[in-house]
């Protein structure tokens, strides 16, 4: 009898491990290949914030890996937590949140890749006091978190003091994408006397996507509208969202009204706009990261063919575009113009490969290369552009192709005169929080 209960309790504990043994040798074997695969693709260089993981902390129970909303970018090998797919990282700092031994630290930059972010602290402050910073800028581009900082930063400025000039608004707000809307909602539903300019149309950043991008999010709070859970939204839908919101709260946002200049004045500050001046006391900074669009330098770039963003892709139906970038947004108007009747499209990136997109535009890309409508040059650099024609130096030689259209997608250049100007600091970030 007591044999039998030894057998009995021999195969409660070894039934579970001989499951769990094969299942862990299985996804080490899957990571293992993915941190390969990154490696020989060259694509190691995180975007932006993404985690670091204390190898000698982390306990290998996999929360991290479970918790990431891209999938599996992270993943066990030999007991221990890792990046293994680090251009797909996101930053959303899910991992973080779920670690239980604490082994996990989100950073800005890489050893070799400097990411230029200005300083701000917890309460989103910056160094200039009564000047904060939230969203895109501060280095947290996601939809969610653009909409959560809004709001903690508006929880900040709300307890301030107050002005005794009548005439002097809370804050202004500058930018409307998710971060300024969430903004200006918690500035109405603390009833702060706010002001929000936004120098282009509703949803910043968002609002510059092509038509009809996907835009992925995640569950997200709005003060006086909800919470809302949605999947996956085009940016049509989500702008479209965005005016409902502010129709049904009654929110006044300024479009097409630029700030050019922000400066200390007594207790506070005045903000002056290419329609008027503000004077307010605290000033929130929502703006992207993107600042001016970075240019070629190349000579014939001034021509009005050149763009700098795609817009509609049906607007090049049968023309002879060249797309210049190797990020998403490349790729993705590359793919939209091969998709228009009669184009003609090539796709010129400087490195080798295309180590800052998403894997499924860098699959699309291919599968377009392969049915022979997208032309890809890598390691290639465009020298001149004219009326009807692009000269790009590509394998040693400069090669002369006809052309309609220059669509450059080649990310943009942080404002920072305009920061330095009110006197905030930037810092390059080399692997650092």
């Amino acid at each position: 009898m007591e044999i039998d209960a030894v057998i009995a309790y021999g195969a409660l504990v070894t039934i579970p491990w001989a499951i769990y043994l094969p299942l862990r040798a299985r996804t080490t074997s899957r990571s293992h290949d993915k941190l390969k695969a990154s490696k020989e693709a060259g694509l190691m260089e995180p975007a932006s914030l993404h985690p670091i993981i204390d190898h000698s902390r982390c306990i290998g129970c996999g929360s991290c890996v479970r918790a990431c909303h891209e999938g599996e970018i992270l993943g066990l090998i030999d007991g221990r937590s890792t990046l293994v797919e680090p251009s797909l990282c996101i930053g959303h700092g899910a991992c973080k949140a779920v670690c239980p031994a604490d082994a996990i630290k989100l950073v800005f930059g890489t050893e070799t890749r400097g990411v230029d972010i200005p300083n701000v602290a917890p309460n989103f402050e910056t160094n200039v006091p009564g000047i904060f910073i939230a969203g895109e800028l501060g280095g947290m581009g996601l939809v969610a978190n653009a909409i959560e900082q809004g709001r903690q930063a508006m929880d900040s400025i709300a307890k301030l003091k107050k002005s005794a000039d009548p005439e002097m608004l809370d804050v202004v707000i500058v930018g409307c994408g998710p971060g300024g809307l969430s903004a200006s909602l918690a500035a109405k539903q603390k009833n702060l006397r706010a002001v929000t300019l936004e120098q282009d149309t509703l949803g910043g950043t968002v609002a510059h996507f092509p038509r009809g991008k996907l835009v992925m999010t995640q569950p997200f709070t709005l003060p006086l509208a909800g919470t809302f859970k949605f999947n996956e939204l085009s940016k049509e839908e989500l702008i479209e969202f965005f005016e409902s919101v502010i129709q049904s709260n009654g929110l006044e946002i300024r479009t097409g009204e630029r700030v050019e200049h922000v400066s200390r004045e007594g207790d506070g500050f005045l903000v002056t706009s290419t329609q008027g001046t503000y004077k307010t006391r605290a000033v929130l900074l929502t703006i992207g990261r993107r600042g001016t669009p970075r240019k070629l330098d190349v000579p014939g770039e001034d021509h009005q063919k050149v763009v700098y963003r795609m817009i509609d892709p049906q607007q090049y139906q049968g023309r002879h575009v060249l797309v210049v970038g190797g990020g998403d947004s490349a790729l993705e108007a590359a793919c939209e113009i091969a998709d228009q009747p009669g184009t003609t499209v090539t796709l010129s990136h400087r490195s080798e490969n295309f180590s800052r997109a998403k894997v499924k535009n860098r699959d699309r890309v291919e599968r377009a290369r392969q049915e022979g409508r997208v032309e890809v040059l890598y390691s290639s650099s465009v020298k001149r552009i004219s009326a009807e024609h692009v000269e790009i130096k590509y394998d040693g030689e400069v090669r002369t192709i006809t052309n309609d259209d220059v669509i450059v997608c080649v990310g943009g250049i942080l404002p920072t005169p305009f920061l330095k100007n009110m006197g905030i600091e930037v810092e390059t970030k080399y692997g650092s929080t």
